[in-house]
Parts: C-alpha cells; structure tokens; sequence
C-alpha cells in the first residue's frame, strides 16, 4: 500500500480551454492520457492517490461530470482537495458534494483521512502572490499594499480550516500527520507562514503542495528538507505527469 499525490490536473472535457499554457506548452499536451499511463503503470488497488486541486475547469458541477469520471476511474483511492479553479465545489457545501460524489471521491475539506498510522490533512491553503515591484538588478523592493492586505484576509480564513483538519485528525487517533495543501506554504519573499508554523506545532512529516507552473515558478516555495519538515511540489507539469511517492 502505497500514497501518491499529484496537483493541477486542469481537466477540460466538457469547456472550451482558455489557458494559454496549456494550449501551447508542449508538457501540457495529451497531459490526461499520460498522466493516466503513469497511475495505471504505477498504482495498485490498494493504493491511494492525492489530488491537490484544480481537477476542472468546468464552473458547474454538470460541467464536470466527465472530468470526475475521468478520475474515478483511476486505480487507488482517490482523495481531493479544493483549488483555485475549481469553481464546482463551494467548501460551504462540501458536505452536500460530497453526497452527490458518493465514496469514490473523498473530498479534503475541514477533515482528516487515516492513512495507516498517519492522518491525511489539507486545505486549499493561500500566498500572496504580488504584484512585487523589482529593481532593476530584479531584487524586490516593494509590493502592492493592498493586495497584500486581502490575500491576509484568505490566508487566516485557511489557516482556520487547516486547524480544523489537523484537530479532526487527532480526533481520529493520529499523532502523525502529512499537509497537502493546493497552494505553495510561502511566496517567493517568505521563509515561513501561518502554515508552516501550523505545520510545526502539529509535528507534520511532509507538507506537499502545487499550484506552481512553468520553469520559472518551480522555485517559489520551500523544496526539501526544512526545520525537520520535507516540502514537496507535486504540479503535474513539474511532475511530468508521473504521480509522486509519498510513503511506501
């Protein structure tokens, strides 16, 4: 029994596509199919698989009926979490959606899922992500003010929800925790956040998160070993498609 995650799926059976990236960059062409290759190479039954938000791009529930498809059919357990696009799913009403998804799709919201030993815990999480304002040897010497003060706003809304997961996972018996968040745990001019230091008091292992595309973003957040914490990013594109190992 093995765990697996992957984030940023940005499915799009039943809409037109819109993002640029994904109509031009060759990592992001055929990117189900590979992506479906990969599970089926490497995910038994038994196994379970993470996936760290932005699975459609549909806005409605009806809009994503094949792109959940598409999942359930997926081998493992299948666990989701709440990103940035995904416009179906009020966390509000996860416990209505959830519902209607039945147990094939366990939703990650305001929860916890036993994991052996360990509880699965998450949030879709937020970072203020700029506009920064750089000199011209690109150093950042200033940022906008007032963006900054609303994504505050979002990051201690989530910072509660995450709390919320981490207690019901205590609830559960567990004393040993892994984070998964959609969002990075810190922008590019942090070196900690309200999530890394949930993750600390909590005595999470791993913190896995996504929502990073592209080259140029790959670097934003914590990668590696920090503070006896391992940081992991699981984009799809910076995965290749390959659905990352989380413990054995």
């Amino acid at each position: 029994m093995s765990l697996y995650a992957l984030g940023d799926l940005h499915l799009h059976f039943q809409v037109q596509l819109k993002a640029q990236r994904q109509l031009t960059d060759p990592v992001w062409q055929g990117h189900e199919e590979r992506f479906r290759r990969w599970c089926e190479a490497l995910l038994r039954p038994e196994d379970t698989l993470v996936l760290l938000g932005d699975h459609s791009f549909g806005r409605k529930l009806a809009e994503c009926e094949k792109d959940l498809d598409y999942i359930r059919a997926l081998p493992g357990k299948k666990i989701l979490l709440r990103g940035n696009h995904d416009s179906f799913w009020d966390a509000k009403k996860t416990v209505q959606l959830q519902e209607k998804l039945g147990d094939e799709l366990l939703l990650l919201q305001n929860n916890a899922f036993l994991y052996r030993d360990y509880a699965l815990v998450g949030t879709k999480g937020f970072t203020f992500e700029g506009p920064f304002y750089l000199n011209r040897q690109g150093r950042i010497i200033d940022w906008d003010r007032e963006k900054e003060a609303e994504a505050d706003r979002l990051i201690e809304r989530e910072a509660e929800r995450l709390r919320l997961s981490f207690e019901a996972g205590k609830k559960l018996g567990a004393r040993k925790f892994i984070l998964f968040l959609h969002y990075p745990p810190t922008n590019i001019r942090e070196k900690s956040s309200v999530f890394t230091r949930l993750a600390q008091e909590y005595g999470a292992e791993q913190v896995v998160y996504a929502h990073c595309h592209g080259q140029s973003r790959f670097h934003d957040s914590l990668l590696g070993m920090h503070g006896g914490i391992r940081y992991s990013l699981v984009s799809g594109d910076f995965l290749n498609w390959k659905p990352c190992k989380i413990l054995d």
